[in-house]
């Protein structure tokens, strides 16, 4: 499931993060992975009912209405500092990336995990994965490893490196 989320923040990146001078192209898997870990941990952080209640489509009012919702915000508020902090972008231009990818993942997450012929998301696979805090850094270490290079485990490429600095 968090594959699906990776190739979704990547599908969703490309003027925002590829095409942004501000993040060297050396440095965009990390800054998609920092996105990618803003919303697990939101995710982590906003309880079954606030997962079901986004992946529902509960927010309504369309971008607008996603960026609402109180756990998007804070996945949004994450998401800004940790850009801010990692690549020394100042509170516009992290604000300007995170709300050009943010509610587009997420709309793409809602409108997959509730299209009945697409099975790339599920919602009781999201709600178990992160409700119960199961999906912890060693899941998130394994999924940078895949998009990073290197094989989880491995020493070879920054995913190797990412795997380090998490104690692998």
């Amino acid at each position: 499931m968090l594959e699906q989320l990776m190739g979704l923040i990547q599908d969703h990146s490309q003027e925002a993060i590829v095409k942004n001078p501000a993040i060297p192209n050396a440095q965009n898997q990390e800054a998609m992975q920092t996105i990618m870990s803003a919303i697990t941990n939101g995710f982590q952080n906003g309880g079954l009912s606030g997962i079901t209640g986004l992946l529902n489509g509960q927010a309504g009012g369309g971008v607008a209405g996603l960026m609402a919702n109180p756990m998007v915000a804070n996945i949004a508020q994450q998401a800004i500092g940790s850009l801010m902090e990692k690549f020394g972008l100042d509170k516009s231009a992290a604000a300007g990336i995170v709300s050009q990818v943010l509610p587009n993942v997420l709309g793409a997450l809602v409108s997959k995990t509730n299209d009945p012929n697409d099975k790339s998301f599920n919602i009781g696979d999201i709600t178990g994965a992160f409700a119960d805090g199961n999906v912890d850094m060693n899941d998130v270490k394994n999924i940078a490893g895949k998009f990073l290079g290197g094989q989880s485990g491995s020493s070879e490429g920054l995913g190797g490196m990412l795997g380090g600095l998490f104690g692998n």
